[in-house]
């Protein structure tokens, strides 16, 4: 089968999102300038520099209150500040949760019944417990092609880790085994690992 995105892929489905698969879930924790927390899931979400660390994400729908975006670019357009938090399996049902298209006064974090900590580097939450958690200052918004998608670029400065996930000195993904989404309503959990060297490469 081929065909070409302007003309349709004649499915019942679109499947760009089960082609692109897995991404990791970005979970981001904003503060609108009223002092309302927000939280909400985006599964087009990455790291993309070591040094510095820089992290992006993209929203791709509206909310009717906002002005063409969603609460979270709204609140780092206005702050300059966001936090990237890790979603665990044992999360899954508040992740979901936050996901609701909810009001901008209402916090997502009291809906999902999950607590608010504080970040050290940067005046925003973060979700307290979760296996990571990476506070990031903004570097840039990038209008895309389309008609609400926009690019949100953030340097990390400043790194949570769990305690239990830390394993003989690596960050350890199966001690919580991380969601990530796949196409249509499929979600995967990492369980297993192998390694490979890349040619050349010592031990």
């Amino acid at each position: 089968m081929f065909y070409r995105p302007e003309d349709g892929h004649g499915l019942p489905h679109n499947p760009f999102n089960a082609i692109v698969t897995p991404r990791p879930i970005g979970w981001i924790s904003t503060r609108a300038e009223d002092g309302t927390n927000n939280l909400a899931p985006y599964s087009f979400f990455n790291a993309v520099a070591y040094t510095p660390p820089q992290v992006m994400f993209s929203s791709t729908t509206p909310k009717a209150d906002q002005d063409n975006t969603k609460d979270s670019v709204a609140n780092i357009a206005q702050t300059g500040v966001f936090c990237v938090n890790i979603v665990e399996y044992a999360m899954r049902d508040a992740m979901n949760t936050s996901s609701a298209d909810l009001a901008k006064d209402v916090d997502e974090f009291a809906e999902a019944g999950l607590t608010a900590a504080e970040c050290d580097t940067i005046p925003c939450p973060r979700v307290q417990g979760a296996p990571a958690s990476l506070e990031c200052k903004l570097t840039r918004i990038i209008t895309l092609p389309g008609a609400s998608n926009q690019l949100v670029l953030g340097e990390v400065t400043g790194i949570h880790m769990r305690d239990d996930c830390i394993r003989d000195g690596r960050f350890d993904v199966t001690s919580f085994q991380p969601l990530s989404r796949l196409g249509y309503r499929d979600y995967a959990r990492v369980t297993e690992l192998f390694e490979l060297r890349r040619p050349g490469e010592t031990p």
